[in-house]
């Protein structure tokens, strides 16, 4: 089989696991309600916190996590039978997963903003960098009580860490691109943080 052809199929693989709606299916369970029509909208952990509190804000995170990361290790699989060396396919099911979360086909394309997704696949990329960009989140988060200026900056800076980490120049364009459209999902969040208007953690 081509490296082309496992392109493909793992792209489609791993945009169909980033498109399972871990926060929506859980609130579902629990509550009944659909949490698109709850909050900011978004089926990630922040808006199931308004839902269901701290617990499952940190649960659905650690799930959404290991969805990112379960493609991005499929792929690195398949490199060894792709004669892939640079590691293009797990970079592939990472922008596809994280572009599955947000854009979920079994949600009418409405998700989430793919921050612990995204991380997840950092982690799989590379796990010191991505316990790393875990890590600043956690401490902008803390510190600031503004969940998005945490994944924010966190995410601006993982491709200067894997940079610095020494990583293959498709592993820091990934976290370049990821980072962009990561932030572009944070928009409106970035209005709400420059008028003050953010909520907080609390």
């Amino acid at each position: 089989m081509s490296l082309a052809l496992y392109i493909l199929i793992f792209s489609i693989i791993a945009y169909l696991i980033g498109s399972i709606p871990t926060g929506y299916l859980i609130v579902k369970a629990k509550t009944g309600d659909d949490i698109r029509k709850i909050g900011s909208g978004s089926t990630g952990a922040t808006n199931v916190k308004r839902v269901l509190g701290k617990k499952w804000f940190f649960i659905v995170m650690i799930l959404d996590a290991i969805k990112g990361a379960f493609p991005v290790v499929l792929g690195k699989i398949a490199a060894n039978y792709a004669n892939d060396k640079i590691g293009i396919i797990a970079v592939i099911c990472a922008i596809f997963v994280i572009i599955g979360h947000s854009k979920p086909v079994f949600l009418q394309f409405k998700g989430g903003k793919s921050v612990a997704s995204g991380v997840g696949t950092i982690l799989a990329l590379n796990p010191l960098v991505g316990l790393s960009i875990a890590l600043i989140w956690g401490v902008i988060t803390y510190i600031s009580k503004y969940v998005s200026l945490g994944s924010i900056i966190a995410l601006i800076l993982s491709p200067i860490l894997m940079y610095l980490f020494k990583n293959p120049l498709c592993y820091i364009i990934y976290c370049a691109i990821a980072a962009i459209y990561i932030v572009y999902l944070h928009r409106e969040n970035i209005k709400r943080l420059i008028k003050g208007e953010e909520n907080k953690v609390r």
